[in-house]
């Protein structure tokens, strides 16, 4: 007989959410019933899933009282730092898409196809690395294990979509400044080297984040890494720059074979005919791109590449979803 699983969404009416609902879709789990959860304001509202519509329930501080098995947070940190804790308190695993418990030392860090060993040290609650981070770590893992990176150089090229709805329509608008919604000044036609709030040592938190992310995430808690994240006017889909010193020399040929046999990386890399990692090529996909692979002649062990991913999807809700397999798989 199978296991039945009940499975909360929270955030459920918003860019992430959606994006994780018409996952799931693809997915075609069995033997899973959902509820879907959001704010007051679009409580009551239906969404087309599976088939049928659901209607969206108020979240609110009862709302696990009724057992669930998971629940997927997509509501930001405000919503994860206050709900998250009661649906562990009653008896719910939480995936966390916000970045309220991502450095929390008790909390594992995940991307699956890099550190899913970690998943079974939760204490109920299990968080999604930032978009930007998790289409990094995975070029960086597939070649780490080998060769032992010494040092990341990260430059990002990150779309609108990651600052949400409100990001888009800044784009789709064309904005003088007059009506901006989401950003400090234009994105159309500029692109914009501020992404979060400015921090220490005039890092931006984004910044912040990759760092200490990929340090967690890699189990490398002191490796050398520095960052510039930039908005585009690009609508998804993220672009990286990732320079990477190693420890020891390596072979550029064995380097292309370790990232073309990691899992959930495509190597799209023969700029001679073309051919490298497009944003609008990736859209709708859940592997990372990687091309432009190069040595970086400047240092003794340097290595180039170019790596795109769709951020609403591995970025955030695939990512998510791959969690929740590696839970069921190990219940």
């Amino acid at each position: 007989m199978s296991i039945h699983y009940k499975i909360a969404i929270v955030g459920a009416s918003g860019l992430v959410g959606r994006t994780l609902l018409r996952v799931l879709e693809e997915k075609s789990f069995s033997h899973i019933s959902y509820t879907l959860f959001s704010s007051a304001k679009s409580a009551g509202s239906k969404i087309r899933f599976l088939g049928q519509d659901y209607i969206i329930c108020e979240l609110n501080e009862q709302s696990f009282d009724t057992h669930f098995d998971y629940a997927i947070f997509c509501a930001g940190g405000s919503v994860s730092e206050k709900y998250a804790p009661i649906a562990v308190s009653k008896g719910c695993i939480v995936i966390d898409n916000s970045s309220v418990f991502r450095m929390n030392p008790e909390v594992p860090l995940v991307v699956p196809e890099v550190n899913s060993e970690d998943i079974s040290s939760h204490n109920g609650i299990i968080a999604n690395p930032n978009c930007s981070t998790i289409q990094a770590v995975l070029p960086l893992k597939a070649l780490d294990n080998k060769y032992t990176i010494k040092r990341i150089v990260y430059s990002t090229y990150q779309a609108v979509s990651g600052a949400g709805r409100f990001g888009i329509e800044d784009l789709e608008n064309k904005s003088n400044g007059d009506t901006l919604k989401k950003f400090p000044c234009a994105i159309y036609d500029n692109c914009i080297p501020h992404i979060d709030v400015f921090m220490d040592y005039g890092y931006t938190k984004e910044e912040y984040k990759m760092i200490e992310e990929t340090r967690k995430i890699l189990h490398h808690p002191n490796l050398p890494i520095t960052a510039t994240a930039v908005r585009v006017p690009v609508k998804n889909c993220h672009g990286e720059s990732i320079n990477i010193e190693f420890e020891k020399d390596f072979d550029i040929y064995d380097i292309r074979l370790l990232l073309e046999n990691f899992p959930g990386i495509v190597v799209v890399d023969n700029p001679e005919k073309g051919f490298y990692p497009l944003a609008s090529k990736t859209n709708g996909n859940d592997d990372v791109f990687v091309g432009r692979i190069r040595r970086d002649f400047s240092v003794k062990s340097g290595l180039n590449l170019w790596v795109v991913a769709d951020n609403l999807r591995k970025g955030a809700a695939t990512n998510a979803i791959q969690i929740l397999e590696k839970l069921i798989a190990l219940s």
